[in-house]
Formats: C-alpha cells, structure tokens, sequence
C-alpha cells in the first residue's frame, strides 16, 4: 500500500471521475502515493467492501513490477500478508484490488513515539510469521521496510507485510538488470551490496535491522552519505546491548543472530519468530505457550495517561484561572490525548499551565514556556515519557524520591533518562514551594521567591537560581539522581554485584552530600530500585 504525504502520481487523473474501475471498484478517495502509482480507497460495487485499489501506469518497469506484486499476493493466504482480492488492467493502468486495514506504519508508529519494546517484538514476530509463509511457498519479498508494514488500528498489534513489487519467485524470469540492487538501501542486506543472490535471508536481515532500529531509537547503519551507509552494513550492525543493556540476553542474542553478516548463520523466519517468543517468556518468568514479552500490556500505555491526567489537574487547581469544573475536563482531554497520540498529549498537558501562570507572573510563564518548548524537544522522540518528571512531587511527599531512577527505567535514551529524573527532583522542590511544605532531602522551608506579578522571565530565572544556590542539597541530589537513572540499565548487564556496587554508591554520595536526610526512606527505595531492577 503507499504511503501519504507524497504528492499524486500520474494515475490520479484516471480515476477523478470516481468512474468505475474494471467494471466494479469505484473510487472514493486517495489514500497516498508512492513513485510506481497511487492508491485509493475504493468501493468493490458487487459486494459492498472496501478496498484498497493500487493503480500503476502502464509504462517503464512499474507495471511489469506491479504484475510481479499481483502473481507474489495470490500465491499468499496468510493473515500477516495483505491479502489480494483481485487484478487486472486496461490499456493506461495496471490495477490490484488489497484488503483495505486502517491503520498506520511500522515507520509511522516508530516516529511518532507510539511504539513501544513488546509491541515492536510482536510485530517483529508477527513479520517473521508472514515471511516464514511466504517463503515456504517460494517468494522473498526483497523490500521489507518500516514503510512496507501496516499495523492495523486496535488495542492489539496486528501487522500486514506489503508491497511484494520486488519479490522474487521462483522459477520466475527477474525482473533486476544485472547489478541493481533493488530495495531500500537502509534495509539491505550486506550480501546483495556485493552482487550475491538474493535469499530468504536477505528478508530476516532487514526485520533485523528493524527491530535493532525500533528497540535502540535509531538506525543502525544510517549516515548521510549513502557510500557511508553501504560501509556500514558491510561492516555489520554495532551490539544492541550497547544501546539497551536492560534488554534480556536471548532477545539480544536472537537479534545479533539476524543481523549476522554471513547469511547462512541467520535463522530462517520460523526459527527467528520462535527465538523472539522463547525470549519474551523467559523476560517475563512464565511459562506456557503463547504467554511472551511481546502482548502488549496496557500498564506502560497507562502510566503515560495517568500522569498526564495528574500534570494537567494539578497546576489547573493549583493556579487559579480555569472555571469550575474545567481542570477536571481538561484533565480527562489530556489523558484521552494521551492515550490516542501521545505527542499531542504531551504538547496539550504543557500547554495547561500557560495561561494560568501569566495570570499570576508573565515572567514565569515566559520562562515556563521556554522550558515546555525544550522539554518537547528533548523528549520528541519519546514523548509517551515527556511527563516522568511528575512522579518526583509524587514520590516526594512520601519519601519515595530514592524509587525515581527505578520509574524512568522505561525511557530508552540515558540522556533523556538523566535529564527527566534531574527534573523530577527539581519539580518535587518547586511543588514543596508552592505548598509552602519542606524541601526534599533536607526538610528546610522553601524560600519566598518574590516574583508574583513579575513580567521579567530573566528576573523570574534568577530568583529560582538564588534559592537553588540557598538549598545547594536539591540540586545536588538532582544531578546524583540523574546520574544513577543513567547508570542503572548499564549495571545489570553487568551482573547482581555491579547493581548492589551502584546502589551503595548511590546511597553513600546521597548521604554524604545531605547528613541531615532521613536515611530508612532513601536506603529502602535504592534497595528495592537495586532489587527491581536485579530481578528483570
């Protein structure tokens, strides 16, 4: 299926007349393009169904790729490959009519931040299923791709492989001249850059690359240069672990073994749906058949929602400005965002505070804006996690500030993991302020800062750094905390001790640094943050 955003190809016009299609498909609207044809949501007149209707002009190698495409999905019946319902052409057009799944892409889900471990391992799995079929039956799709894998809308991951317009039969005449390399050169394996045959294994080499890309937050291979990129997959893919050392060694394992350089080390699709499997069961400690890391469980979508719910009805009661009732609705819209997509959740939730806060200083709100924009930035990519400083005033109240490490253990990058547990402490300060309770660590009353009603953001900036230089511990604290949530993935890779040498590490700088801090709450949540984290 092609992808939105591209501008319409030449075989638009054919069908702007929402004329009938080979006598039963009626358009309705495009759906997107890609650089052999278009695709359109079309309507199948003899039995009401929707489809999915391709149309590639009858020119060049397009529509000799399009009939390849049509020969490869009627060889197919598996729920994973988009199923084709019908083909056909006339003299200006080559058209295929496909199931039509809403839904959005592999690439479109991994951008978006909406992609998380277990799900991009069940899709992994569920690719690996389709592949597994379709080259049981003699076809190597050649291109899979993030763009070239639909996840159908719905609470459970549910994938379609498409676009089999490069595949290659066997006992069928190529369709490649001598030395292309046809593909996406990201996703192409390292032997068909040196002119070797194309073999199942050129496919497990690319769901490889995907997983490596969708589990590490980028890709493997990619430079700016393209000469850049083929050296690099010659050279073979850096260790995931570096990365993600939190990952459990099979999956690891299981995914190195697929990006082999050597094609007849890799697995085939089977084995390599089944490694992934065996990997998710022995991650979560069950045991059965069909219980693995790869269901999508609801509590990592629903901590996002939560804390966005608490975020927004928080500051709206906490600053005055919004009628009655209207924190509440705002609360539930952000956590509805959230849930749906979780960037605008993030965006919607920041955006609360605004007017509230220029009601009170333009200043602070000033600065707080600039402080939302770099927030956005920073956790663009996972923005599911934009909203993790909020479990510090949570935490805080309750002594728990020691479990803040534990709770950004989700968050991939160790930078924005550090960054978002330094703001936790900081925000549990600024919450105590605003309560007028004691600040964390060290129990002394938060300082007036003086800026109601002030319209300087610089002046408001040096009040709250006057009272972090008065209350050195917070900050200090911060950048120990910070510095723990970025180390503590790291540790387990490197066995139970390199944890318990980390927590009393942590435990003995923390204090060190503030002698006055109650001990029992601190030594508790780095012995059960040590615990948690030595148990995964």
């Amino acid at each position: 299926m092609a992808k939105p955003g591209k501008l319409m190809s030449n075989a638009a016009p054919a069908v702007l007349q929402s004329e009938l299609v080979l006598g039963r498909y009626r358009p309705l609207r495009p759906l997107g393009s890609g650089g052999s044809g278009s695709v359109w949501l079309a309507r199948d007149e003899q039995n009401g169904l929707d489809v999915a209707l391709k149309i590639v002009p009858r020119e060049g190698k397009a529509a000799s790729r399009a009939e390849r495409e049509a020969e490869a999905a009627a060889r197919l019946r598996h729920p994973g490959c988009q199923r084709a319902y019908g083909f056909g052409r006339d003299s200006q057009h080559v058209y295929i009519a496909y199931e039509y799944v809403p839904g959005r892409t592999f690439r479109e889900a991994m951008r978006s931040g909406e992609l998380d471990d277990a799900s991009a391992i069940e899709a992994g799995i569920q690719i690996l299923d389709a592949l597994a079929h379709a080259h049981a039956r003699g076809v190597v799709h050649r291109d899979v791709k993030p763009s070239n894998v639909l996840l159908a809308e719905g609470p459970r991951v549910s994938v379609r492989v498409l676009d089999f317009g490069l595949a290659q039969i066997q006992e069928a005449e190529t369709l490649t001249a001598q030395g292309d390399v046809p593909g996406t050169l990201a996703y192409i394996a390292p032997e068909r850059l040196a002119g070797g045959e194309t073999t199942e294994a050129a496919d497990i080499w690319a769901v490889g690359v995907m997983l490596w890309e969708a589990l590490a937050g980028r890709h493997p291979f990619w430079h700016s240069s393209l000469l850049e990129t083929a050296r690099a997959i010659e050279n073979g893919a850096p260790p995931l672990e570096s990365l993600r050392p939190d990952l459990p060694k099979p999956l690891l394992s299981a995914i190195a073994r697929a990006l082999d350089v050597t094609p007849a080390r890799r697995p085939d699709a089977a084995g390599l749906a089944g490694s992934l499997r065996l990997a998710g069961r022995k991650r979560r400690g069950r045991k059965g058949r069909g219980q693995t890391l790869a269901v999508p469980a609801m509590a990592p979508r629903l901590v996002p929602v939560v804390l966005a719910a608490v975020f927004t009805l928080w500051t709206a009661l906490a600053l005055p400005f919004y009628p009655s009732g209207w924190p509440f609705a705002l609360a539930a819209l952000a956590a509805g965002a959230t849930f749906l997509q979780p960037r605008l959740g993030l965006a919607f939730a920041l955006l609360v505070p605004v007017l509230p806060l220029g009601n009170f200083a333009l200043g602070a709100a000033a600065l707080y804006v600039a402080a939302a924009i770099c927030l956005l930035v920073v956790c663009w990519r996972e923005s599911e996690h934009g909203l993790l400083f909020v479990l510090g005033p949570l935490l805080a109240p309750i002594a728990a500030l020691g479990l803040l490490p534990l709770g950004s253990l989700a968050v991939r990058s160790p930078v924005r993991r550090g960054l978002l547990v330094a703001a936790g402490v900081l925000v549990a300060g600024i919450v105590a302020g605003i309560r007028h309770a004691a600040l964390p660590f060290d129990g002394s009353a938060a300082p007036d800062l003086g800026v109601a009603a002030s319209g300087d953001p610089v002046g408001v900036a040096a009040a709250l750094w006057r009272a972090l230089v008065a209350s050195p511990a917070l900050a200090v604290e911060a950048l120990v905390f910070a510095a723990v949530a970025v180390l503590l993935p790291y540790t387990r890779a490197r066995g139970l001790w390199a944890v318990a040498l980390l927590g009393a590490g942590f435990l003995a700088v923390a204090l060190l640094v503030v002698p006055t801090v109650a001990a029992a709450p601190l030594v508790l949540g780095v012995w059960a943050t040590c615990v948690a984290v030595a148990v995964r």
